[in-house]
């Protein structure tokens, strides 16, 4: 990953700084504001899309308008932490939409989930169907978030770019 970030030029980084806010600016709003025209900027986005960096492009939805308004931290114990252990858990992670994020910790639990539902029937339903029979599970802790702070995605490459 470090060796593919030094090879992304000063264009590369201002095109992956503007879409991480602005996924849909126009090729040609795009190439105006990097300072190229547009199809070095076409060619470029192409380039860095076929290279896996931008993985695609979606829509960031408000969460509480859905009724999705209930996250929940989870810490995951696990009663394996063999390589195959782990790999069954990340794959059957997978199959939860309800679980937003996973990561695996270096620390006092193994793994970290966030977790969004519509409410705390909705979650409890989820912990007991889903996340406690996900292989290997030996325990969860559970903090449930009263206000989300921020909550961007991703932040620009270069530092004093972000709005």
């Amino acid at each position: 990953m470090a060796e593919m970030l030094s090879e992304l030029d000063t264009f590369d980084r201002k095109i992956l700084d503007i879409l991480t806010v602005e996924g849909r600016i126009s090729v040609t709003e795009l190439a105006r504001r990097i300072g190229l025209s547009k199809s070095p900027t076409q060619a470029r986005l192409k380039r860095l899309e076929d290279q896996g960096v931008i993985r695609g492009y979606r829509a960031l939805y408000d969460a509480i308008r859905l009724g999705r308004d209930h996250v929940a931290f989870v810490e995951v114990k696990l009663s394996d932490t063999r390589e195959s252990a782990l790999a069954a858990f990340n794959s059957a992670v997978l199959k939860v939409p309800e679980i937003e994020q996973c990561h695996l910790i270096a620390g006092a639990f193994d793994y970290l989930l966030k977790v969004r539902t519509a409410g705390m029937p909705g979650y409890r339903a989820v912990l007991a169907e889903k996340i406690s029979t996900l292989p290997h599970v030996a325990s969860t802790s559970t903090y449930v978030a009263m206000q989300a702070v921020k909550e961007e995605g991703l932040s620009p490459l270069t530092p004093g770019t972000g709005s």
